[in-house]
């Protein structure tokens, strides 16, 4: 199953609540940026914002937290009503006992992975996941250039998810996602994708939406 999941980093703020709403029909989740600039140079939604939007939202959310303090912040999204709750290995102290705290609230528990960090380093965990995130661009700000070469670690994780027994976590890409590069990333084994400024910047997000599901369709591996 193929997942789109607009990114709304790139979107029109000072109208957000329709660009949501224009995507709703076309798209799985709504992908939510949260950035503290500690973790990475920027910043975007406060706790505040971020639940307001997911209150709001016609769409699950997949809040995803580029902060420097995921263990005691990751519940409160989940708290929040956030459908999905990405955090980053790089900034957590105790994965394993975060992701436990999610899954135990009910919602979907992923971590997420910069391009420099190896599969290697988080392939224990993989059990423990609902989703695994391997970024695509360094995160702190859309609109970046797809790297390439983070698609041996997108085959990497997949091989290694496809051999898991029972249910399996979804492998989903964010970063530089567009009809130019989705299909790189679906061949290589992602099912969940994150599409900002292809998406937003379209004449018709909704139809950009289907097309990039048409196209990852068409790639994807089993």
């Amino acid at each position: 199953m193929i997942r789109i999941c607009p990114s709304i980093l790139n979107a029109d703020h000072s109208r957000l609540q329709s660009e949501i709403e224009s995507i709703a029909t076309a798209s799985d989740l709504l992908h939510l940026d949260v950035m503290d600039n500690i973790f990475v140079p920027n910043r975007t939604f406060t706790f505040a914002e971020s639940e307001k939007i997911i209150a709001e939202s016609p769409l699950p959310v997949d809040s995803h937290l580029m902060i420097a303090n995921p263990d005691e912040e990751a519940i409160s999204y989940a708290r929040a009503g956030s459908a999905s709750v990405t955090f980053h290995f790089e900034a957590s102290l105790n994965p394993a006992r975060t992701l436990k705290s999610l899954k135990d609230f009910g919602v979907r528990a992923a971590l997420a992975i910069k391009p420099g960090t190896p599969f290697e380093a988080i392939a224990h965990l993989l059990d423990e996941l609902d989703m695994l995130l391997i970024m695509t661009v360094e995160p702190g700000f859309g609109g970046q250039k797809f790297m390439s070469e983070t698609l041996p670690k997108i085959r990497q994780a997949h091989e290694a998810i496809s051999q898991l027994v029972g249910a399996k976590p979804w492998l989903q890409v964010d970063g530089g996602i567009s009809i130019e590069t989705i299909a790189l990333a679906a061949t290589a084994g992602a099912d969940a994708f994150v599409a900002g400024s292809a998406v937003f910047k379209a004449d018709s997000p909704a139809a950009m939406c289907k097309e990039l599901r048409e196209l990852a369709v068409q790639s994807q591996v089993n």
